[in-house]
């Protein structure tokens, strides 16, 4: 117990908690769509890996994809999350999170305090234009930093979306708590968590995704917001899809 007159959430205020999460069923989503974008890295990307984690090939893979949750346990917010397609502490395949913002505080604390997701709030869109699907980021509103333009062609066949999102999809991240008089009072440790996706099927039976060629612009790269720094090469795959998702805590991987 922490409060006198006990512990009522997750989070702080304890009384009045941000949010709360069910540990054995995670934070559920519903009814949302995605824009996601695959592609080969230029250059080293050493620099921001924790220790640890490697990249998984040579060159690295990265990808972004923009999310917008229309209903979930922590509230409706949209989402943009920049990975790199990294080894673990175990040697397995999963994706690091240098870059991540959202719409919502909630979301926003839930994913630093618990993941170390390290979480910002943006200005996040997802909007159909002409035969296309456009997905941005800006921070703060106005200062583009990152356009997806994509053009839905077909419908995404065979085993390609496991391939780039196995069920579930692995994430790592660092959670960091700063130390206030020596470093030992401090916390920093590496996150393996996970997202179950489960995609959304049509009167068919079909999954509702569908792949299509795509652009990765960075409009407007920022010192305080250097998601520019995953250079993008060559673009591999791109897709939008509609699913309902899982997130699940696996396990600390390192302590720092």
């Amino acid at each position: 117990m922490v409060l006198k007159g006990g512990d009522k959430g997750e989070s702080i205020p304890f009384d009045a908690p941000l949010y709360d999460f069910d540990r054995e069923r995670g934070i559920e989503y519903r009814n949302c769509d995605a824009v996601a974008a695959l592609f080969l890295i230029k250059g080293d990307i050493n620099p921001i890996l924790p220790e640890g984690v490697e990249p998984y090939s040579d060159p690295p893979m990265g990808g972004i994809w923009i999310s917008r949750y229309s209903y979930s346990t922590l509230g409706a917010y949209n989402e943009e999350v920049s990975v790199i397609q990294v080894k673990d502490v175990h040697g397995e395949m999963g994706y690091y999170i240098p870059y991540i913002y959202v719409t919502n505080d909630a979301a926003m604390a839930a994913g630093r305090e618990v993941a170390g997701a390290p979480k910002k709030l943006a200005d996040i869109k997802i909007e159909n234009k002409l035969d296309l699907v456009e997905a941005t980021l800006e921070r703060p509103s106005g200062r583009r930093l990152i356009t997806i333009l994509f053009k839905p062609v077909t419908r995404a066949m065979g085993n390609i979306i496991d391939a780039y999102f196995p069920y579930p999809a692995p994430l790592l991240s660092v959670r960091h708590v700063p130390w206030i008089e020596r470093p030992g009072d401090g916390l920093t440790q590496l996150i393996a968590w996970c997202a179950e996706l489960d995609y959304h099927l049509d009167p068919k039976g079909e999954r509702a995704i569908w792949t299509g060629p795509a652009s990765v612009t960075y409009d407007s790269p920022s010192f305080c917001d250097p998601v520019h720094k995953l250079e993008v090469d060559e673009v591999l795959a791109a897709m939008y899809f509609q699913f309902d998702m899982k997130l699940k805590f696996r396990e600390v991987q390192k302590q720092y």
